[in-house]
């Protein structure tokens, strides 16, 4: 699985942020938005939350309500792209919510690409012997658990 570009939408983010703390993983899409958390001082993702309405209010309320509980220091946000790293329409739209998400709250927040983690959450659902049925809702919080884990992974690469 390639996954180790990681983009920052504000420029001081480097390595300025905290080593310690929650962070909060989205893998976007137009219909679902799976969630993901994790800390950085242990470095392990683990699936949260689904949020399936496509009402971009409710999205967004049911966002906040997880900020609020989990408290985290960093966003982090999927980047799709095709496997030659061409970006199209879902990849704009990502970055439109990553940006969204950084304005709203006031929390840093960094683009990881996303290539295959749907794959590869889907694969590791049906390793774990999960009926196609139960799947599709925990799908996406698989996905985003790939995607802030990649990140983890990078992280600790780079130091």
């Amino acid at each position: 699985m390639q996954m180790q570009t990681t983009q920052h939408l504000s420029p001081d983010i480097g390595s300025s942020h905290r080593s310690i703390g929650a962070i909060l993983a989205f893998d976007f899409g137009k219909k679902r938005i799976g969630i993901a958390v994790g800390d950085l001082e242990v470095g392990l993702a683990h699936p949260l939350a689904t949020v399936s309405d496509e009402n971009t209010v409710r999205r967004f309320d049911s966002i906040a309500n997880l900020i609020a509980e989990w408290q985290p220091v960093l966003l982090v946000v999927g980047l799709p792209a095709y496997a030659d790293g061409t970006e199209h329409e879902l990849s704009r739209l990502s970055r439109r919510f990553a940006r969204r998400l950084e304005g709203r709250f006031g929390i840093k927040t960094v683009l990881v690409d996303e290539r295959y983690t749907s794959v590869s959450a889907s694969v590791i659902l049906r390793e774990a012997d999960v009926k196609k049925k139960k799947r599709k809702p925990v799908l996406d919080q698989v996905a985003a658990q790939l995607i802030l884990q990649s990140y983890f992974d990078g992280q600790d690469a780079a130091t």
